[in-house]
This record gives C-alpha cells, sequence and structure tokens, in this order.
C-alpha cells in the first residue's frame, strides 16, 4: 500500500542520521502520538520496555525498521508474536553491514592462519609457522549477505567453498551448498571454518565438541556472527588439547569475555570486542538503509531486510 509522504517517528531520541535518511527517503517526521506511519528505531537495547510500549502507543504503524541485524533481542521478548504488533511489517539492518563484517572475517581467518595471535606477543624471532589460504577448502555457516559479500572477498584467494545452509539454494562464489544437516559431511576437510548466520534457537550452540572434535587439527573457527553459536567451554576444551589449529573470534559467549576468562591467554586464540561493525562503519550503512525503506514504503514497494517472524531473522 503506497503511502506518498508517510509519517515517520524517529525514536528514542532523533538522532540526526536518522532523521536525515528519513528526510531524504521522502517522509515527513512527527512526534510520538501524531498517528505515524512507520516507526524507525534507534538503538540496539530496550526492545523489551521501550519498544514495546512504543509499539503499543501507536496501533497506526504499519511499518518499523530496526537498527540491528540480528534480531534475537526483539523475538526473545516475544514483541514480534505479540497481537499489539501484528498490523506491522518488520525490516532490520540484515545484509546492511555485510560486507565490513565480512572484512574483519577475512582479516582474523588470515591473521589465525599466519600466526599473528603468537608474533604479535612475541620477544624472540621464535619459528616459521603460517598456512596459506589460497586454494584451501573452506566452510561458511550461514547463506545471508555476510556470507555472500565474504564469497567475493575469497574469490581472489580461489578457495574451494562449501556453504553450509538452512536452504540449499546455490550462492554466487560458493563451490556448492548444501542444508545444516550435512554440517558434518564437510567440517573434516575445512581450513578455515566461517560462523556468519543468524542466531535462533536452532542455531544455538552448532559448534559445540562434536563438531570441533570432527575440524582438521590445523583448522582455524572464525565467528562473526553470535557467541552463542558457539560451545564456549567445548572451544576452550579443543584449544588447550590442540585439537584445531585455532579460533579467531569477534564474538564470545559470555559477552563482554570476563577478564581472566582461559580463552584470553590462549595462544591459538583471537579475540576482537565486537567490532567488526562499529557505529563509525554502520551508521552510514544503516542510514542509507532507513532511506531506501523510506522510499519503498512511500511506493508500495517491497521493504528491504524484512524479518520472517517465524524464523526468527
Amino acid at each position: 500500500m503506497a503511502t506518498p509522504v508517510p509519517k515517520v517517528l524517529v525514536a528514542p531520541g532523533r538522532p540526526a542520521f536518522a532523521v536525515e535518511a528519513v528526510l531524504k527517503g521522502g517522509g515527513r517526521l512527527v512526534e510520538a502520538g501524531e498517528g505515524p506511519d512507520a516507526l524507525v528505531w534507534t538503538t540496539w537495547w530496550d526492545v523489551a520496555r521501550g519498544l514495546r510500549e512504543v509499539v503499543a502507543a501507536h496501533p497506526s504503524l504499519r511499518w518499523a525498521q530496526l537498527p540491528m541485524a540480528g534480531v534475537e533481542q526483539v523475538a526473545a521478548v516475544g514483541l514480534f508474536a505479540d497481537p499489539i504488533a501484528a498490523h506491522i511489517t518488520w525490516t532490520c539492518a540484515k545484509g546492511a553491514y555485510a560486507e565490513p563484517v565480512a572484512e574483519h572475517a577475512l582479516c582474523l581467518a588470515l591473521a589465525g592462519l599466519r600466526r599473528l595471535t603468537q608474533r604479535a606477543r612475541a620477544s624472540s624471532w621464535g619459528k616459521p609457522a603460517g598456512l596459506s589460504l589460497y586454494d584451501a577448502p573452506v566452510v561458511v555457516l550461514g547463506g545471508g549477505g555476510i556470507t555472500s559479500a565474504l564469497l567475493r572477498l575469497l574469490a581472489p584467494w580461489r578457495v574451494d567453498a562449501t556453504v553450509v545452509r538452512r536452504r540449499p539454494e546455490p550462492l554466487p562464489g560458493a563451490g556448492r551448498t548444501v542444508g545444516t544437516s550435512e554440517l558434518h559431511q564437510w567440517l573434516p576437510q575445512a581450513l578455515v571454518v566461517f560462523v556468519a548466520l543468524a542466531l535462533t534457537p536452532e542455531t544455538v550452540g552448532i559448534i559445540s565438541g562434536e563438531e570441533l572434535a570432527l575440524m582438521r587439527r590445523d583448522a582455524w573457527l572464525v565467528n562473526v556472527a553470535r557467541g552463542r553459536h558457539v560451545v564456549t567451554g567445548h572451544l576452550v576444551e579443543a584449544l588447550q588439547q590442540g585439537l584445531i589449529g585455532g579460533a579467531a573470534l569477534d564474538v564470545t559467549d559470555p559477552e563482554p569475555l570476563p577478564d581472566g576468562h582461559p580463552l584470553w591467554s590462549l595462544p591459538n586464540c583471537l579475540i576482537t570486542p565486537h567490532t567488526a561493525d562499529t557505529e563509525e562503519m554502520t551508521r552510514p550503512l544503516l542510514a542509507e538503509r532507513i532511506a531506501e525503506n523510506v522510499a519503498r514504503f512511500a511506493a508500495g514497494r517491497p521493504l528491504v531486510g524484512q524479518v520472517d517472524p517465524q524464523a526468527g531473522y
């Protein structure tokens, strides 16, 4: 349904980037209580109470834009299934941040294979060691925007990429795409296993002791998705016992990872503090997504990044 000049509520607050994006997309800013057609939510937090209260107070809403790519927080509080939101089409930022996250995933993989974790801490020359990514088999868990961007980045390395996803539909740049039931078949071959999928009840703990035991002794696990995809205790044991080459993690469980946690001191573990997509990177990308969706909403066209409430992403 077209809305020539959609009335858009930006909340909480009115950050300049969101305001400019709404206006760029052809929307009209309104205050709370002025019958908005659409909501642009600007914070990653306060979904259990703040977002619910705004939605409940505005039955006129037909579309709500979320700022995060992964919407497990909103799904967990039951807002997607709440009758107060039954009339709302939800969109998120999935795919918007894919390129910087994929860039970080590649950076982590190369750092691990080249043993930069140990080189950065070294105080003496040490022994030569390291592996090349060229022509290597890799496994990528997930079939969304991050995976597509990562496959494009991996192309110069001529990797043999196996994508594992819920629906085994082909992806450009992948040697093959298989269903999650085939994960165990392909894990033993991969030099790098990238985790880049949405967090749902089905994917919590998708990498546990069983999967780590199947991996190559020189393989690296790279997680740029969510910490709960990996069973942390099992990963610590695998790294301590040398069952895999190492792990490079931008996300952990728990997060933030507490000081003194065993992962911090392991020489075959590289940790970055959820910085694959910093605010400096994501703000202009989110602004682009908001502007595009406001324009699409006004024209009655399909919105980008629609959330499947039943699937949870």
